[in-house]
């Protein structure tokens, strides 16, 4: 969207009730900002002037000319955050992991980020729907290099087997709207120390590249080593605005940076650890393995894989289907195999007859194409009565198997019924006031198509719209002007329909349960110095999980022998941090994730004392 210069046409400075109404889009596109990250990005007592450019962009600057907001439509519907909005406030917007400089100069030069250039954590990729605004961010680096909107939902990118576009990026580090405010912010604090390339030779503005990388094609390399980036902190911070479209970065990497950016430094364990049994690993012999790969995978066939999901690729088999069956406790491990590798262990299953794969050459994986249910070993296998869980069940509730002594922690995203689809749901005599997992609310959608014999005569995977769904999918989001679709694929009706409602967290332990607007927001746990060089440690987003700050603080006091005190958050009623004497940044995040089971995808570690 910025890769070409473009000029405004107006500037526009804008009164007081355009301010609070500014305010009031923004925290509804971010539901999840807080009053003081809206104050970072928007001062209260700043001038804020509006530029409207002939692509009908509208990019909203601050006094000192930095680009906060830019908003694509210029309707309010499509506002999102400038990679300096980001620096300021780095968790605006959830975001995706790098695998690594390899991929960033992709990322910088233009292009829109694949699957397969995206770093999966242990406990599974993330939940997200279609149309959802989320960042970049390169290993060990919390400053956002690119910002951009999800192509597909998370269940949907699961099914596709991770491939092809997860974001279209719409504004990134370099490109022109970076560049209009000739880089007169740079974040005192490190954060642009590690973003981009191996070779930055490869980066042009003028010839981005859409080729995703190739993904290894074994569940064992799903989460790769993270590449070695080059350092690039002696990129000039300033740009030339006017600069000919194909600029070429390389030719200012000699160049010093403006600002000194030699702070803060993330702490490379971003995240908590997840706890494993390595002594009870150890004790499996190869053979032993084997048999255990073997056990989970008839399970898996005789549960949860169905003949209608397939074609399916070996990872997502590995990921959703087999890695759930292993026993309560143990870490599958296939290169600790006879077969080393998934692909292998696949092809000889295949080779038995009891399943038909082959390997894609066009995806370079092996795929599950067949299951033989008359095959001897799969007619003599009795499967472990289970209770049933979908991908995205089993994503949500990815908690740590070692939870808290007594009460297990869930945390469960539940969407409510908005204005948009409240019609539907009452046609189909659902209760428009209750919360719905995913599946259940998509599942309304479809009710209300049978109900009405929307499904197109010609073609099944079709669905005629009448004016009750095509509001309650499309009304509000097409441009003045436009035709609205008169029909919708049966894949994008769910995903749709999903956008259009309220989405919810639902946080449970025990008999206590707490449902709150918005997506979950993690715990955060910082270690800085003070005076006399003495390190602190603050955590802070306990409520979200209902944790009792002063009982932590109390806790804490005991485990790790040291003083504790509890204050509030300043600008943030209601909410509060423990502040523990000492470096305990690693120690501390290991006893959230085995004392209270809180999932490590929503701990984030931060350490200022790292140079």
């Amino acid at each position: 969207m910025f890769k070409k210069p473009v000029e405004a046409k107006l500037l526009q400075r804008l009164s007081g009730a355009d301010k609070k109404k500014l305010r009031r889009t923004t925290k509804e596109r971010f539901p999840h900002a807080s009053d003081a990250d809206i104050d970072e990005i928007l001062p209260p007592k700043v001038d804020i002037t509006v530029a409207k450019y002939t692509n009908r962009v509208h990019v909203y600057v601050i006094e000192g000319g930095l680009p906060m907001l830019f908003d694509i439509d210029g309707r309010g519907t499509e506002i999102y955050p400038t990679v300096y909005a980001l620096w300021k406030v780095p968790e605006l917007l959830p975001s995706f992991l790098l695998k690594g400089g390899e991929v960033s100069r992709y990322v910088i030069g233009g292009a829109d980020l694949m699957f397969p250039g995206i770093s999966i954590p242990p406990e599974g990729l993330p939940s997200f729907l279609s149309g959802q605004p989320w960042a970049v961010k390169v290993p060990g680096n919390p400053a956002p290099i690119a910002v951009g909107a999800t192509t597909m939902s998370s269940s949907e990118a699961l099914k596709a087997g991770l491939r092809g576009k997860a974001l279209r990026i719409t504004h990134y580090y370099r490109d022109y709207l970076w560049q209009s405010a000739e880089g007169h912010y740079i974040p005192n604090a490190g954060f642009l120390e590690d973003v981009v390339m191996e070779d930055p030779n490869l980066l042009s503005v003028s010839q981005p590249s859409d080729e995703p990388l190739d993904a290894s094609n074994d569940a064992d390399h799903v989460n790769t080593s993270e590449r070695d980036c080059v350092d690039i902190s002696n990129i000039h911070a300033s740009t030339d605005i006017d600069a000919p479209l194909n600029l070429d970065v390389t030719d200012q990497i000699s160049k010093e940076i403006t600002a000194d950016i030699s702070g803060l430094k993330v702490s490379d364990n971003v995240t908590a650890e997840e706890p494993s049994d390595e002594k009870e690993q150890q004790t499996l012999s190869s053979e032993e393995i084997d048999a255990l790969l073997d056990k989970c995978l008839l399970q898996a066939l005789h549960t949860t894989v169905k003949d209608k999901d397939l074609p399916m690729p070996g990872s997502t088999l590995w990921s959703n289907h087999v890695l759930p069956c292993r026993p309560s406790g143990i870490t599958l491990d296939i290169k600790k195999s006879s077969h080393k590798k998934l692909s292998k262990w696949l092809q000889s299953k295949s080779s038995a007859g009891l399943i038909s794969a082959k390997e894609d050459k066009y995806k370079k994986e092996v795929m599950l194409l067949g299951i033989n249910r008359g095959h001897q070993e799969f007619m003599a296998f009795k499967p472990e009565k289970r209770v049933p869980e979908n991908a995205e069940q089993r994503h949500d509730n990815s908690v740590s198997e070692v939870a808290h002594t007594k009460l297990q922690l869930e945390v469960v995203e539940v969407y409510k019924p908005s204005t948009h689809v409240k019609s539907i749901f009452t046609a189909v005599g659902a209760d428009t006031g209750s919360y719905y997992s995913a599946s259940d609310a998509t599942d309304i959608a479809f009710r209300y198509v049978e109900k009405e014999n929307l499904v197109k005569p010609t073609d099944k995977a079709m669905v005629v719209l009448d004016a009750a769904l095509c509001d309650a999918l499309y009304k509000g989001t097409i441009k003045k002007g436009s035709t609205y679709p008169t029909e919708v694929h049966k894949k994008d009706l769910g995903s749709t329909f999903l956008s259009r409602m309220q989405i919810h967290h639902r946080v449970s332990k025990g008999n206590e349960v707490a449902v709150r607007k918005g997506a979950v927001r993690p715990i955060q746990i910082m270690t800085e110095r003070r005076q006399g060089n003495k390190k602190v440690t603050r955590v802070s987003g306990l409520e979200t999980f209902l944790m009792d700050a002063d009982s932590l603080a109390s806790e804490l006091q005991k485990k790790f022998a040291c003083s504790t005190s509890v204050g509030e958050i300043p600008g943030k009623k209601g909410q509060h941090e423990v502040l523990v004497q000492g470096g305990v940044i690693d120690d501390l995040a290991k006893h959230l994730v085995d004392h209270y089971g809180i999932p490590k995808r929503y701990i984030e570690v931060l350490d200022k004392t790292k140079k």
